[in-house]
């Protein structure tokens, strides 16, 4: 009980004056936090069994989330790589009401597909990525072409350049994302991927969200030295509908704040396999991710990522199998990084976008903005991004 104090003593006292940026204040402190000491002793881990329990140190604060098991069949949440909802863990926190966190719900072994299509089939054009502002379309025609040989061989060469697939910090799909004019458009669009639709959509449903229309998605690529920084996601047109975000790696430190950034945020972590749900209240809160936390072992892998996907799988499933090269190549980029997926509907039913200045319009469609999921120093690092560099 006295280390449990000393620890929550020690980062509240991070918190100072009303109207001081005490997100800011929190973020960087773990940001720098050093794992395997109490740094880390005020973190959620919504994965420990006194989660489960209803015990321990953050038990006033974690409450079970009810989900809606008859919205999704069993069928269909096997067709997409997902326990029952009847076996689901689902929480939420005191003072957040709209937040869901569902620790790893995915059946042993079909995290693996999710992995191979963020890093093998949705970082292909048409998609739109971070690399597409210093390089040509035919450059970045097939990310993991040019990238596989370099990853499966990363240990006997460490001392070799970085591969495109590890300069890769982010890729929009469906509704293009604006970094500069923090909008979507009706003329910067391509096709959603539907196995990624049908996850989504199931997920929703799940948590009480009938007829959810994953219409823009977002992927962040982590490194062990990157951030997400503090910021709203307040972009889509129609805030009725959640966020979902999938994670998928190595584990971070998430923080969720208040509408203010001079409220503290709340600290958690998410784990490999993990989904976070942001709706109602919690839709438009501050939140962020200040630190990719490697690997206790050294270079590994999350254990629930150790066990393959089945050799056989259902007829009708949106899984697809997941051969050895391929996830050799997923394997070695995981043991460093970590995948994110953050899924939007942007419009309401029957809602369109609304007219627009032809000029702004032009300026949309380009591809000028940096995203905010920053490495330590990387301002130089973008602006470098180059296959040879």
């Amino acid at each position: 009980m006295g280390k449990m104090a000393a620890v929550m003593g020690s980062v509240a006292s991070l918190v100072t004056e009303p109207g001081e940026d005490a997100f800011r204040k929190l973020f960087r402190f773990y940001r720098q936090s050093r794992p395997g000491t109490t740094d880390l002793g005020g973190v959620i881990d919504f994965s420990a069994a006194h989660a489960a329990r209803g015990t321990g140190p953050f038990a006033h604060k974690i409450v079970r989330s009810q989900l809606s098991v008859s919205s999704v069949s069993e069928h269909d949440a096997h067709r997409a790589g997902l326990q029952p909802v009847s076996k689901w863990r689902a929480y939420g926190l005191e003072g957040y009401p709209g937040f869901i966190f569902i620790s790893n719900p995915f059946l042993p072994g079909y995290q693996w597909h999710w992995v191979k299509q963020c890093l093998k089939l949705y970082s292909q054009k048409p998609n739109v990525c971070n690399l597409d502002k210093h390089m040509t379309k035919e450059e970045t025609q097939d990310l993991w072409e040019q990238s596989k040989e370099f990853l499966r061989y990363k240990e006997v060469n460490k001392r070799r350049p970085q591969s495109l697939l590890e300069k890769l910090r982010w890729v929009t799909l469906g509704y293009h994302y604006n970094w500069d004019s923090k909008k979507y458009s009706a003329d910067h669009y391509t096709p959603f991927p539907s196995d990624l639709a049908f996850l989504s959509e199931q997920v929703a449903a799940a948590c009480g969200f009938q007829g959810f229309q994953a219409e823009a998605g977002i992927l962040n690529y982590y490194r062990l030295d990157s951030t997400l920084g503090i910021h709203v996601d307040r972009s889509e047109l129609d805030h009725s509908k959640p966020l979902l975000s999938f994670s998928f790696g190595q584990s971070a430190i998430f923080l969720l704040g208040g509408l203010k950034r001079d409220e503290a945020p709340t600290a958690m972590f998410m784990h490999s396999g993990d989904i976070m749900v942001m709706s109602g209240f919690s839709r438009l809160l501050n939140h962020a991710v200040p630190r990719v936390l490697p690997h206790p072992e050294g270079e590994g892998l999350p254990h629930c990522l150790e066990t393959p996907l089945p050799g056989v799988l259902p007829r009708d499933s949106l899984v697809e199998p997941c051969s050895v090269e391929d996830w050799q190549v997923c394997a070695s980029y995981l043991k460093t990084a970590r995948v994110n997926m953050t899924v939007r509907q942007v419009l309401a039913t029957d809602q369109d976008f609304p007219l627009e200045p032809v000029e702004e319009k032009k300026r949309d469609i380009t591809i000028e903005g940096s995203c905010h999921l920053d490495d330590q120093n990387s301002q130089v690092k973008r602006a470098r991004l180059h296959p040879n560099s």
